[in-house]
């Protein structure tokens, strides 16, 4: 067996070396022949394409956090080669959205071991732009696009920027056209969900699946104190979870249109703004290395055993 691991050295202000050290005292110890790639921020796309022609691991293990997941999801893409996650970012959302074990080094024992193998989705929006996890417009797009330019990290500085949002609040018209329908509605935030949950465990809608072809576009309507209460509580019980404050629409497909450009964020990285998106689902995009821990995976195997 050849693993590729691609290392992002710098996600989260996480130090990776520990884990490689670790991963390459585990892969000596049962002759696993493995390679590191580490991320620089310079042609790393074109870099790892060629490693992968060239090395031709028979799994990949994208060590890093969401963003580290989804770069190495996107350079995958049509390569046919399955890739696990090792959760080494600040948040790590997609990992703990499937079931991935926390502990770093365990994770990579399950990849190693496990032969499940699914097709796991991923979302593209306008050809040019793609999600694994959460993507939104409206208040926490504006939220991030302040925290990322600030020097200073850490859930302070972001309950600073969510408290100067809230007093600029103010709805925005929408336009989804999905499912052969077109909707009309006003809210704060559009959210486009391939999960169920922001990295902070917050879920943003409980229909989600990343696994089942479709993802959901979530209005949310208003947001005051009693709403805040629900979302946080809606973290450790989901009955907690106001699905009355808006409208999710499960679709394959989608044109969004806005009253007027706005800022949109992927996955935690703010992309530009946007007067019109087109979203479409990429159904199995990505060969995952999962486990029947993985309640997507039981589901599947449950309905057509």
């Amino acid at each position: 067996m050849k693993i590729l691991f691609v290392v992002n050295p710098i996600s989260g202000g996480v130090n990776k070396e520990p884990f490689i050290s670790k991963a390459k005292l585990l892969c000596k110890k049962y002759g696993i022949d493995h390679l590191f790639f580490k991320t620089t921020g310079k042609d790393d796309s074109k870099k790892l394409k060629d490693i992968l022609r060239h090395y031709q691991p028979d799994k990949v293990a994208s060590v890093g956090g969401d963003g580290t997941t989804l770069f190495t999801s996107i350079v995958l893409l049509d390569m046919n080669i399955p890739m696990g996650i090792i959760p080494l970012g600040s948040a790590n959302g997609m990992a703990t959205e499937l079931f991935v074990n926390p502990d770093p080094t365990e994770a990579l024992q399950d990849i190693i071991m496990s032969q499940v193998v699914a097709g796991l989705d991923m979302v593209v929006v306008n050809d040019d732009f793609y999600s694994m996890h959460i993507g939104d417009v409206g208040i926490n797009a504006s939220i991030i696009d302040a925290y990322s330019k600030d020097k200073n990290r850490g859930m302070a500085t972001y309950a600073k920027y969510f408290m100067e949002e809230l007093k600029e609040l103010k709805p925005f018209h929408v336009s989804i056209k999905a499912n052969e329908n077109t909707i009309e509605e006003k809210g704060l935030m559009v959210g486009i969900c391939n999960a169920r949950k922001y990295g902070t465990g917050v879920p943003l809608n409980l229909r989600g699946n990343p696994m089942d072809g479709k993802f959901e576009i979530v209005v949310v309507k208003s947001i005051n104190l009693n709403l805040l209460i629900k979302a946080g509580l809606s973290k450790f019980d989901e009955k907690f979870h106001d699905s009355q404050n808006g409208i999710v629409i499960s679709t394959d497909k989608a044109e969004i249109n806005f009253d007027q450009p706005r800022l949109l964020q992927l996955d935690g990285e703010i992309i530009g703004e946007f007067s019109k998106l087109n979203i479409e689902i990429l159904k199995g995009a990505v060969k995952f290395i999962t486990s029947y821990d993985n309640v997507y995976i039981s589901a599947i195997k449950n309905k057509f055993a």
